[in-house]
């Protein structure tokens, strides 16, 4: 076990994330513009994509992070049928669940009752596909839907909040169904699909479009929240949520419904790319 690895055990990480959940909206000038610059610098941020190109126009550090795009930056597949990727980042994994189990990295996997947080809502998934999309520091931090979907139910899910990073994805057993998480289930056309935002150490800070911040507080227990009747439904390619800071989603679909295209790891994608394509009913 690396060193790098041994940190993530011993490493304080909600208070760690809690202080730079503070100083990423500090609006103090020299500070967020030292930060911002420090990230577009190191990292190669597309500036001229975003709705502000100025990097310095920014409130503070998290509103840069969580930044618009201009209109024309982001499309969606024009194929209807098309699975669109709900974040940009790179592909961690994907691909079949098999006999409910997720292939994480070079031998490490988990379950989707582990990392959706109980079995029932793990079965309509037990043998169908998933997509796992890493974000980094450089990316776009919204969250777009994949498919058209009915809000049903938002469950909370405490855990640590280790890194996401390559290097904790192999090391690390059972990582995204072991760190604070936030379970988006939906009601498409063709049946449930599940869109989970893993947190990650100096992150662990989601918001939705339809509640506001989420994360924190971070959860004592397991919490769950029905949306049965409010009639929140969400078209293909609308933004959904975001992370403060970046992360990881899971897009989980069930046995079925889509096709996924030959994605590999590390292969990059952008919000509104084709994944795959739906199957519909003749």
């Amino acid at each position: 076990m690396t060193f790098k690895v041994i940190l993530q055990y011993i490493l304080p990480h909600r208070f760690l994330s809690r202080l730079v959940y503070w100083g990423t909206r500090w609006t103090f000038a020299p500070w967020k513009n030292w930060l911002i610059g420090t990230i577009v610098r190191n990292y190669g941020v597309n500036m001229a994509e975003a709705a502000q190109p100025d990097p310095l126009a920014y409130q503070h550090f998290n509103a840069f992070f969580t930044r618009k795009l201009r209109p024309d930056a982001r499309t969606a597949d024009a194929d209807p049928a098309a699975l669109l990727s709900p974040a940009d980042g790179r592909i961690s994994q994907a691909g079949a669940i098999v006999d409910g189990r997720i292939f994480q990295a070079k031998g490490q996997e988990y379950t989707a009752a582990e990392l959706l947080g109980d079995e029932a809502s793990a079965a309509p998934y037990r043998n169908g596909r998933f997509v796992t999309v890493y974000l980094s520091p450089r990316d776009y931090h919204r969250v777009h839907m994949p498919l058209t979907g009915t809000l049903r139910e938002t469950v909370h899910v405490p855990g640590r909040i280790f890194s996401v990073a390559p290097f904790a994805v192999e090391a690390i057993p059972r990582l995204f169904a072991r760190n604070e998480r936030l379970v988006c289930h939906f009601e498409g056309e063709h049946g449930p699909f599940a869109v989970v935002m893993v947190g990650a150490i100096l992150v662990s800070s989601v918001a939705t479009v339809w509640d506001g911040l989420v994360i924190p507080p971070y959860a004592p227990s397991i919490r769950r929240k029905s949306f049965a009747g409010q009639n929140i439904t969400l078209e293909r390619f609308a933004e959904m949520a975001r992370f403060n800071m970046g992360s990881t989603v899971i897009l989980l679909l069930p046995e079925g419904m889509a096709e996924l295209d030959a994605l590999q790891p590390q292969q990059p994608v952008r919000v509104g790319q084709r994944l795959g394509c739906c199957h519909h009913e003749s």
